[in-house]
């Protein structure tokens, strides 16, 4: 009892210090988080040095073991040299929300027509007009002088009916004849018939929000400010929501970065740009020759160029935008397939963090593409290691007894989780982000090895979004790997069980069985997310407003494009299905009544405790639909998921494990 409290002590300690210190701390002030992000620094340097010290340097050279004891320290080694970075990365934080108010005060004070011009790139390959329309519109319909903004499509897909459209709104189409250098050469050209002294570029599925530019542009009175980037919000849900039935109480996968990693990086002059929704000086864009063609990832190797030649990138961590999150599987590898391999290839580039010139030593480091190269090997090796042991009896470590590993090991667990729940509190639970991660693996890692072999092997692909992109499949490979692992985990741990074929003896296999549990955990949920579920082209927003349906008043409590949803009294009569419903700011609307649902509510103006829900279904055109459009996409309204309920979240994956799901 006495041995077992003692292993526990240090874990103690580190609980005691998150109770006392982090929780009762402000998370985004720069002590408070240097000190916990330096404590957790302490607590894996101590485990690294038993590592080597105790399990590693006094493991007797015996065969092959001896070198899988090597290879697993190793990994370590690179997982801990990217946890140090991550520590010494979000250590700081900077919100530049006040810097844009005070800086937007003196830069709109002058006359208007002195003004700087801004040109609105939108490049596009294939995309819908479902797609399309939502950023053009939303792009006319920015809040800045319009005889000092300039809007181009891009279109590479050289579309007629794109052209018609583009006319119809008084924005300038551009082609090209060829498709070199794909989306960079589709801005170089956008560059090539435009003068505006800033570029703001939107993928074509981003909507900018009306004051975008009233935000972004106040930055550049810094004449070293060559880029303003901003996050990208999501008004759809992602696959990895959908798949896990988590859609309204789990946030998009990117949040992370946007909200918590990308405002650490800036603090340091590390920020980089990510292409949709940022703002680029021209003369910065002219000063390194053009958007770079050499790498897939034209936004980060533009960031690069621009330190080479003293421009920095800025990031505004305000929501000024919305777009197409990856809609299914497909999408959502080829674009992280992408983002991984272009990362990889500035490793290869004259001015990538190795051989660029202009950056200083902190600035290569942090611009080395560490996460990609690391994280899913190190993921790989968790899975692996307890098979290994339970099936070959091959030890990861010297192993002495349980409280020796209990007291190195899960106090540097404890404060790993415990700082990301701290210092990410709305972004992260481990069983989910693990598995997440683990779900990614089994296509990215294979993705790291071709790209360090061949970093320029893979072209171009554009990410399939909207109408064009429908397919919900299967992710066959994906789940073939995970049901395969599953099996070999739990038949290693059951051989182990029968004394005539159990492989492993010894303290350690104690180790290894809890192990083993938790992957096959971690893999049961990843293997969630490779079964897609159906998913709505347009997504709606949540509202609460007061409006008319016949003569009824009622409240509106969910808009799309193409529906609305009204909560009426439920002594609420209609002589037709045909009904006209009445939005503030609109013409009445001609809508079919499609479906009535009833269940409790508690927005009910006439105290009624049971609400009639209302699915009114309608066809907009010319402009009133791009009035809707302005209204639902350029400001006004968000699917961001302020907090995560945890109950919530464990009881829908409970539901879809069986099937079934149930969102708040």
């Amino acid at each position: 009892m006495v041995q077992s409290l003692l292993a526990l002590a240090p874990t103690f300690v580190v609980i005691a210090f998150f109770l006392l210190g982090p929780s009762n701390w402000p998370r985004h002030k720069t002590w408070t988080r240097a000190l916990t992000c330096s404590f957790v620094g302490a607590v894996a340097l101590r485990y690294i040095w038993w590592r080597l010290t105790e399990t590693v340097l006094p493991y007797p050279a015996d065969g092959a073991n001896f070198y899988w004891v090597w290879i697993v320290f190793i990994v370590e080694l690179l997982a801990f040299a990217e946890v140090s970075l991550f520590l010494i990365l979000m250590s700081r934080y900077v919100d530049r929300s006040a810097e844009a108010d005070r800086l937007g005060r003196a830069f709109f004070a002058r006359d208007q027509s002195g003004l700087p011009t801004v040109d609105v790139f939108i490049p596009t390959y294939n995309e819908p007009l479902d797609v399309l329309e939502r950023t053009i519109v939303g792009a006319l319909a920015l809040d800045y002088p319009k005889d000092k903004l300039n809007i181009y499509v891009l279109d590479d897909g050289r579309r007629q009916w794109l052209k018609t459209f583009c006319e119809t709104r008084g924005v300038v189409h551009v082609t090209r004849r060829d498709n070199a250098h794909a989306k960079a050469g589709n801005m170089n050209n956008g560059l090539e018939v435009s003068s505006g002294d800033f570029v703001a570029i939107f993928d074509a599925d981003f909507v900018p929000y009306q004051h975008f530019l009233r935000r972004t542009l106040p930055f550049f009175s810094d004449e070293t400010i060559g880029i303003v980037q901003t996050p990208q919000h999501f008004f759809n849900v992602d696959p990895v929501q959908s798949n896990l039935g988590l859609e309204n109480i789990w946030p998009d996968e990117q949040r992370l970065f946007f909200d918590e990693i990308a405002p650490s990086r800036d603090v340091w002059d590390v920020s980089f740009c990510c292409g949709s929704c940022s703002i680029a000086r021209r003369k910065a864009i002219d000063a390194i020759g053009g958007f770079p063609t050499e790498s897939i990832t034209e936004d980060l190797l533009s960031t690069l160029a621009m330190l080479n030649k003293g421009y920095k990138t800025r990031y505004l961590n305000e929501r000024l935008s919305m777009g197409l999150a990856a809609e299914n599987l497909t999408g959502y590898f080829v674009q992280r397939e992408r983002w991984c391999q272009g990362g990889i290839q500035t490793l290869y580039l004259h001015n990538g963090p190795l051989r660029g010139p202009g950056l200083n030593l902190f600035q290569r480091v942090m611009f080395l593409p560490m996460s990609w190269l690391v994280q899913y090997l190190v993921r790989f090796m968790v899975i692996l290691v307890p098979i290994v042991y339970l099936w070959f009896g091959a030890l990861p470590l010297y192993f002495t007894d349980v409280g020796d590993y209990v007291s190195n090991q899960v106090p540097l667990l404890t404060a790993y989780f415990l700082l990301m729940l701290w210092i990410t509190p709305t972004r992260y639970l481990p069983l989910v982000s693990s598995a997440v991660g683990t779900f990614a693996t089994f296509r990215m890692l294979p993705t790291v090895v071709s790209s360090l072999v061949r970093p320029f092997g893979k072209p171009f692909k554009v990410t399939p979004k909207g109408s064009a992109n429908e397919a919900s499949v299967f992710d066959g490979y994906t789940f073939t790997w995970i049901a395969s692992l599953i099996v070999i985990t739990a038949a290693g741990l059951v051989i182990n069980i029968v004394p005539e074929t159990s492989r492993v003896h010894g303290s350690f296999s104690t180790v290894a069985a809890l192990w083993a549990g938790i992957n096959i955990v971690i893999l049961l949920i990843a293997s969630l997310i490779c079964f897609e579920k159906p998913r709505r082209l347009f997504q709606a927003f949540k509202v609460d407003e007061a409006v008319d349906v016949d003569g009824t008043t009622g409240r509106l409590v969910s808009l799309s494009l193409d529906k609305a949803v009204v909560a009426v009294s439920t002594r609420t009569r209609f002589q037709s299905t045909r009904v006209r419903l009445s939005i503030n700011g609109f013409e009445p609307m001609r809508s079919e009544l499609r479906q009535v649902t009833q269940r409790r509510g508690d927005i009910s103006r006439a105290g009624d405790k049971q609400l009639y829900y209302l699915h009114l279904h309608f066809d907009l055109h010319g402009a009133e639909r791009d009035k809707m459009i302005v209204k639902l996409y350029t400001g006004r309204y968000s699917q961001d998921i302020p907090d995560i309920d945890k109950v919530a979240v464990s009881v829908n994956l409970l539901l879809r494990a069986f099937g079934r799901t149930r969102t708040a």
